[in-house]
């Protein structure tokens, strides 16, 4: 089943960046393509992470294990969408100013919590194939929780910029999909947790 819904998971997840491509082509990136862009890349890059993190509790509630198989290509597509919307801000915003940009990462706190989020999703995109997973064995598990700290810094990131516009209907809403997906896996936690002691 993995294998066969892999290709419409590549459609739908390069979709909106061939709607932005499309977009640009047109000249139709709103008065302001820079806001526009990096708005669109972070929602994208925050929608999969939630769709990466929901894959386990659909495991656990559907019993339909081949979802896992979804679970690194989702994460890769989190990660290229957050990595475009930091490059846009990087390159196009700010034109490499260093002086400007390590500024803004010490003083803006929606700024610092988002470069975390992708200092966190860093590894985790690195040692995605199956020669880190043999390499790293059991620690691969423990490294790959970083994305329990790097989606709820993306929504705080989020949430900070948001908030001086007074705009925070959509941070909030990511924020409690994260926390939810978050929450649904203490039971799991707390079952294994409780075997171990067992045993």
């Amino acid at each position: 089943m993995a294998t066969r819904l892999k290709p419409v998971v590549w459609g739908l997840c390069l979709s909106p960046l061939a709607t932005l491509a499309g977009r640009g082509y047109l000249g139709r990136l709103t008065a302001n393509p820079i806001e526009y862009l990096t708005h669109q890349t972070g929602f994208w890059a925050l929608v999969l992470l939630c769709a990466t993190l929901a894959i386990t509790p659909l495991r656990r509630l559907t019993g339909w294990s081949w979802l896992v198989r979804l679970r690194r290509l989702l994460g890769l597509f989190a990660f290229g969408y957050a990595a475009l919307h930091f490059t846009i801000w990087l390159a196009i915003d700010r034109g490499f100013a260093w002086d400007d940009i390590l500024a803004d990462l010490v003083k803006r706190p929606f700024i610092t919590a988002g470069f975390a989020a992708l200092l966190l999703l860093l590894p985790l995109a690195i040692t995605s194939t199956r020669g880190w997973v043999r390499r790293l064995g059991r620690h691969w598990l423990w490294l790959h929780r970083l994305i329990y700290l790097a989606a709820p810094a993306a929504a705080l990131h989020f949430f900070w910029k948001r908030s001086s516009k007074l705009d925070v209907f959509e941070p909030v809403l990511f924020a409690a999909l994260i926390a939810l997906l978050l929450a649904a896996r203490i039971p799991g936690w707390l079952h294994h947790r409780a075997a171990a002691t067992r045993s």
